[in-house]
């Protein structure tokens, strides 16, 4: 049993409405200055938890598991959704029966009560960021069954439009249970320069950088991130990045309200 170790660090989930929990900062997460546990053929990194404008519960972290790793157990989530995006590898994922082996770059949805499970099928690590949420909002599990309920996006099967700049791929624009709209894309920068000017919304956002090298600007604050690093962005404050390298950067934005 001291062998079955599940990076999700969601123990803390059992405290949820027990105490008030800090907001998380904006600003950058560095993949390589990240706290990391070590466990039976797994590595779990520690990225942020508290909460934010939108959500009581914010927490993100990325698990690696080795070639071979026993999967982790099934289990579903009573008040949490959760996003999971596939950095590396090849994960085998299920939600309520129904599997799919998903490539980098595929992202799936995992409504509150879904059972779920997720196993490495690669020949290879597999790395993966979790992101679990709840809303202050009351959960609404009919609006996200409405919405298309568990998602699986396979990034083999989208569609890359490109831009003047480089160009953008469209990965779900939709309600969920606990929010009122979840936006994800993938932005190409091919040249130096930012992608819009500085702006703001009242939606939070957060930029996961995959190649590249970018600027971000945050409130005045300008951070530096690269493959794997994070940008967080809450309500209404004023940011823009900035592709900094002289090869073409590549980076995940998604925002919620």
């Amino acid at each position: 049993m001291k062998n079955i170790v599940v990076f999700c660090f969601a123990i803390s989930v059992c405290f949820i409405g027990a105490a008030q929990l800090d907001e998380v900062d904006s600003g950058v997460y560095r993949w390589n200055e990240l706290p990391t546990k070590e466990g039976h053929q797994r590595i779990g990194r520690k990225i942020m938890e508290g909460s934010s404008p939108h959500f009581s519960f914010l927490e993100i972290h990325a698990t690696t598991q080795e070639k071979g790793a026993k999967p982790s157990p099934s289990h579903t989530q009573e008040n949490i959704e959760e996003v999971i995006i596939v950095k590396e590898g090849l994960a085998k994922i299920t939600m309520n029966g129904m599997s799919k082996v998903l490539a980098p770059g595929s992202v799936v949805v995992i409504p509150p009560l879904t059972e779920q499970a997720m196993e490495n099928v690669g020949d290879s690590p597999l790395t993966y960021y979790v992101m679990m949420f709840t809303s202050k909002k009351e959960m609404d599990i009919e609006r996200g069954e409405k919405a298309g309920g568990p998602l699986f996006i396979d990034s083999s099967e989208l569609t890359f439009k490109e831009t003047d700049k480089g160009g953008v791929t469209h990965y779900f624009d939709r309600a969920t249970a606990m929010c009122e709209n979840f936006e994800m894309h993938l932005t190409q920068l091919n040249k130096k320069g930012p992608s819009h000017e500085p702006h703001k919304h009242f939606h939070s956002e957060i930029i996961l950088v995959i190649e590249g090298q970018t600027e971000m600007t945050i409130d005045g604050k300008n951070y530096s991130g690269t493959t794997g690093d994070l940008f967080l962005m809450k309500s209404n404050e004023v940011h823009g990045i900035t592709n900094v390298g002289d090869t073409p950067c590549r980076y995940f934005a998604f925002g919620w309200q």
